[in-house]
């Protein structure tokens, strides 16, 4: 009588404010939505010159561990191997950035020079701030909002088909292209949605979000050094002169 008693006990035992929360963070009503839109309107925040605080992907490690969301779930999974992963993602995401410079905006009839960022041409006192910045508001920031928040939000909203995996490639791509488009303008929307797409085929295959945070970063790293180096018109007019 008395295990009848407390298996009904347990049956009528109500979830915990802390779990009510959980579910809801997880979920997609008004608690569940406003945190994707706080998350995508913090972004990266831009303190003084070249400094940049990854404040977006700061929300997201707060929501994973309120909701309860497993690690692995935003693409934090061990890799196989850490050397792999530093040096094809270091080779990779040098040699995309070469190609982008090089090749493919000079298409899209992009300037050479990124003017916004010019500023850092020859400034050795800023480049510890942009080195700084393009690691971690960068690689970890963006990889951290935009491919492994977003996906798993995704995932859990329209399922996991080779469709909507594919559509939500393109989709993240154009939401993080469109938080380029105030300092940079249509050409860094240009960019962005290339390499965006690029970054979350990677995530979406591979399903870790180290590949890509470590291409991102050298990525954007060898940009600051084309800045830096007034590198960027000799290499915009290596192909085409």
């Amino acid at each position: 009588m008395s295990g009848q008693a407390t298996v009904q006990g347990e049956a009528n035992r109500q979830p915990s404010a802390d779990d009510r929360m959980a579910v809801q963070l997880r979920g997609f009503g008004p608690v569940g939505l406003a945190a994707i839109l706080v998350t995508l309107v913090a972004g990266n925040v831009r303190v003084g010159g070249a400094l940049v605080v990854p404040a977006g992907a700061l929300l997201v490690l707060a929501w994973r561990w309120r909701s309860r969301t497993p690690w692995h779930e935003i693409g934090y999974a061990r890799p196989k191997n850490w050397i792999a992963v530093l040096a094809i993602g270091l080779a990779f995401g040098i040699a995309f950035k070469v190609l982008m410079k090089a090749l493919v905006m000079p298409l899209f009839g992009a300037d050479p020079v990124n003017h916004v960022y010019h500023f850092l041409a020859g400034r050795p006192d800023l480049l510890a701030e942009a080195i700084f910045s393009m690691i971690v508001a960068g690689g970890f920031g963006e990889e951290t909002l935009y491919r492994g928040f977003l996906f798993e939000r995704s995932r859990k909203f329209f399922g996991s088909s080779a469709w909507t995996v594919a559509a939500t490639v393109l989709l993240t791509a154009m939401v993080f292209a469109s938080g380029h488009y105030g300092d940079q303008g249509l050409t860094g929307v240009e960019q962005a949605v290339i390499t965006g797409t690029v970054f979350g085929t990677i995530f979406a295959v591979t399903g870790r979000i180290w590949m890509p945070m470590v291409a991102h970063a050298a990525f954007d790293l060898t940009a600051i050094a084309m800045i830096y180096g007034n590198l960027e018109s000799r290499v915009a007019h290596l192909v085409f002169k």
